[in-house]
């Protein structure tokens, strides 16, 4: 049986009132009037699975691929019911999205049913306006009943552990953090194939729409946050020295590990039987596998399933790259 070819898939744009116009130029897209707030590189969650964009497999689905090849796909890894157990999206933010939590494997369960999935999740800033904020965590001291009462009071803010994020930095947010980006950031998301969110505040704002405040799920979301926690505080790798390329590490769990290549010299990524994705955020590169080249750019996202083994990266120059593997 022939190796598979790195594959990727067809960028999927989800609106939101708080999204801007910046993805839609990342991606190449014509402008449109309606602000986009993410795309989904890949994804086999819900009713949204990314579809294979171009090569043999073009038009397959990512699920119909878990369907039919999970053990080429993911080699020895076993995702929970039958689903790639990654989503990977850009995000751009223009206002600060609702104040929210995600629950653990065992809290989604017990909260929506056998099938639920938590979502442990990690950001990796791409641009940060003049001012941008990023909330992630808790002052040590916060209680429940500290949280209830700011939130009550619209006083939220003051419990929030706020910081000033720059490009590059990478935030690790277990399922329990109480977490919210703000306006102004672009950036990079790898997660649980997961799209269970609890919403704690909303900033006092109302749908447009209906002129009614979106929904909360306040109760279900106090019980999920991991007060023990404290704040989270980004990772900032240094930039390669001389000597090899090296891959920096930003965010390893149970679900996912995320590092960074950010190299001018060629590179090999991946291994033999494991799956590897691997994306471009900044310079220009060639992916090669057995005599065929890739291009990977700014918003090229790759999976290298596990049938696939390691791919040869060949950099135009200076270059930033994210590789996300699978633990087994």
């Amino acid at each position: 049986m022939d190796p598979l070819p790195p594959l990727r898939f067809a960028p999927i744009f989800k609106p939101a009132l708080w999204g801007g116009d910046r993805l839609r130029a990342m991606f190449g897209a014509p402008p449109s009037p309606d602000p986009v707030g993410e795309v989904w590189v890949l994804s086999d969650c819900g009713d949204s699975p990314s579809v294979v964009r171009d090569g043999p497999l073009a038009g397959t689905t990512l699920r119909e691929l878990m369907v039919r090849m999970p053990d080429r796909l993911l080699g020895r890894v076993k995702p929970p019911h039958g689903r790639f157990p990654l989503l990977i999206k850009f995000l751009h933010a223009t206002r600060p999205l609702s104040v929210q939590v995600h629950p653990t494997d065992a809290q989604a369960r017990h909260l929506e049913g056998p099938t639920a999935v938590g979502k442990t999740e990690a950001w990796f800033i791409l641009e940060a306006d003049e001012g941008a904020r990023v909330y992630a965590g808790l002052p040590p001291a916060a209680t429940e009943d500290t949280l209830r009462r700011a939130i009550l009071r619209d006083a939220v803010e003051d419990v929030l552990f706020a910081h000033a994020p720059h490009p590059g930095d990478c935030y690790f947010l277990p399922a329990g953090t109480v977490h919210a980006i703000g306006g102004g950031l672009v950036l990079f998301e790898v997660q649980q194939t997961s799209d269970l969110t609890y919403r704690l505040y909303d900033w006092g704002r109302t749908d447009p729409k209906t002129g009614k405040p979106r929904e909360l799920h306040l109760e279900k979301g106090l019980t999920c946050v991991d007060y023990g926690q404290g704040p989270c505080r980004p990772a900032r790798p240094t930039v390669e020295g001389r000597g090899r390329a090296k891959l920096s590490p930003l965010a390893e769990c149970r679900y996912f590990a995320l590092g960074k290549w950010d190299t001018a010299r060629p590179f090999a990524a991946g291994a033999a039987g494991e799956c590897r994705v691997l994306a471009g955020i900044d310079g220009r590169a060639v992916l090669r596998h057995r005599g065929a080249e890739y291009p990977l750019g700014p918003g090229d996202v790759w999976l290298l399933p596990a049938a696939t083994g390691p791919v040869d990266v060949i950099p135009d120059g200076p270059t930033i790259i994210l590789e996300c593997g699978i633990p087994l």
